[in-house]
């Protein structure tokens, strides 16, 4: 874990959950050994719920526990909470947001971790899965972290909203100033080191250089669902990655990304999910009965800012 002290920052980077992961902390401490101890804590987080909860790996205590769900498991904390809180999700918002599309995934060829980087991705479609119609109802014995599933899940998205959450505990019982960054999903903990709020920037989903917008947050999340990397094409058709549980097909119609500020970063994964598989034509209305302050951009290069967004947004692009 590279550690590096620059004029006004300590800046920590490692790479988890095929992300890169920087946690960046102002320099007005004295007491740098103790930071980088704390950041080297933090840090390691992320390769704890990488461990526990990827779909990637067979051995993983997650897909140890796929291959039989309709048993009782005795699992790791971390996957336990993890767990629990991707069905606090699953009831908080009606199903939209639900775990066992991984049937659907697996069917669209993606059951391994797939190289992203290149432009023309093509995989050989799987078993069929269909959409998810039956209330999905775990059970969980918390004193011992035991969990009988029922289906298969995949805790993608909102694990890594986890970690930050997690890392960010981490770093709370010593800090008041910081930034946690895991591959676009972020938490801005009190200033950044000019005594401002943190800035930070939309990414354009065209792949352009400059944002889209740039926010100002301070003790706030934000997160981003987009389909601009991962894409692939399966029998002859585009694939991506979010799928609605409701037609148990990638969804989203018309939008290429959408991001959600909110006071958690798992919340405003899940957030971005249930906004994208809204599509273009009723987002809007969705963020606006969820209270959601969020800002998306559609296949025709559009971008909406609604207005709880406004009060976080410092430069739009014209």
């Amino acid at each position: 874990m590279p550690v590096e002290l620059l004029s006004d920052t300590i800046v920590a980077t490692a790479r988890a959950m095929a992300s890169s992961v920087t946690i960046s902390v102002p320099r007005t401490t004295r007491d740098e050994d103790r930071v980088d101890a704390l950041l080297r804590r933090a840090l390691r987080v992320f390769d704890d719920v990488e461990h526990a909860c990827t779909r990637f790996d067979p051995s993983s205590p997650l897909m140890r526990t796929n291959e039989s769900p309709e048993r009782w498991h005795r699992v790791p904390a971390v996957l336990y909470r993890a767990l629990h809180e991707a069905h606090a999700a699953y009831e908080r918002t009606g199903g939209v947001f639900d775990p066992r599309v991984i049937g659907t995934l697996v069917a669209l060829g993606y059951d391994e971790s797939l190289r992203f980087e290149g432009d023309d991705i093509r995989v050989e479609p799987r078993a069929g899965a269909t959409a998810r119609r039956t209330p999905w109802r775990p059970r969980f014995r918390a004193h011992k972290c035991d969990v009988w599933l029922g289906e298969a899940v995949e805790l993608g998205g909102i694990g890594k909203g986890l970690a930050v959450r997690w890392a960010s505990e981490q770093l709370a019982t010593r800090l008041t100033d910081y930034l946690i960054d895991a591959g676009g999903d972020c938490y801005l903990a009190g200033r950044a080191p000019d005594g401002q709020p943190w800035r930070v920037g939309v990414e354009d989903p065209s792949g352009a250089s400059t944002p889209v917008a740039v926010l100002a947050l301070s003790d706030r999340a934000v997160a981003t669902s987009s389909i601009r990397l991962r894409q692939w094409r399966v029998g002859g058709q585009r694939a991506h990655h979010l799928i609605d549980p409701r037609t148990g097909t990638p969804g989203g119609d018309g939008l290429v990304a959408v991001s959600v500020v909110a006071g958690d970063t798992a919340e405003a994964e899940v957030e971005t999910k249930v906004l994208f598989l809204a599509g273009r034509d009723e987002v809007a209305a969705v963020a606006a009965s969820r209270g959601v302050a969020a800002l998306w951009c559609d296949v025709d290069g559009r971008v909406t800012i609604n207005e709880a967004m406004r009060p976080f947004v410092i430069w739009e692009r014209a």
